[in-house]
């Protein structure tokens, strides 16, 4: 059986919003599963002092345009949040601990997190909307609530985001296909010939 597609992403970037909601199917058309991996772009601009997108002079203004042209391109329902971009450490650590119990639990709160932040403007980065959007994917509030501010769950983010950074991941998404590296949503039509042809 072929290895599972990695899917690395931050529930911060819209980019990774959009792949989210393709790469299951893509995968599934050529036989393979995905590995969802959030972790942390904050992780990584704090080691090599990047900065957001939005932030940057120039690319900042022309990021929010593209973001709506791909949302429209791709006919996937975007709006550009009034908080973004946001830290998404409760998410990310709520992902983790619902996987470790309901692999598709996990995914579901992955796209309530996504839609409910792209799609609808909530923000996201505060624990007590990530408890109800768990709790509305059937998890256990009070058990969730308990662990999210744990040391267990906080260095479970901190090594999947030390993991992404010596891996090369450095932007969201990003997709690995058998070791090979694909990062950004745009590259969808490469990923979908590699896995048609198996390398190029």
């Amino acid at each position: 059986m072929s290895n599972p597609i990695e899917f690395w992403f931050d529930f911060s970037s819209p980019y990774g919003y959009f792949m989210s909601e393709r790469i299951d199917a893509v995968a599934a058309r050529h036989g393979r599963k995905v590995r969802w991996r959030p972790f942390l772009l904050g992780a990584v601009y704090k080691q090599f002092d990047f900065k957001p997108l939005p932030s940057i002079p120039l690319k900042g203004p022309y990021s929010v345009h593209d973001i709506l042209r791909t949302s429209r391109f791709l006919d996937i329902p975007c709006v550009i949040p009034e908080a973004f971009p946001i830290a998404t450490q409760h998410a990310a650590r709520a992902w983790y601990w619902l996987h470790d119990r309901d692999c598709a639990m996990a995914r579901a709160f992955a796209h309530a997190a996504f839609r409910d932040y792209f799609r609808d403007g909530r923000d996201i980065s505060q624990p007590e909307r990530v408890l109800e959007l768990a709790a509305a994917c059937g998890a256990d509030r009070d058990a969730l609530a308990a662990a999210l501010g744990s040391e267990e769950l906080k260095t479970r983010l901190r090594d999947e985001c030390a993991a992404a950074i010596a891996r090369g991941i450095f932007g969201s998404p990003f997709v690995v296909i058998d070791g090979e590296p694909f990062w950004g949503v745009d590259r969808l039509p490469q990923i979908e010939r590699w896995l048609e042809t198996g390398g190029f």
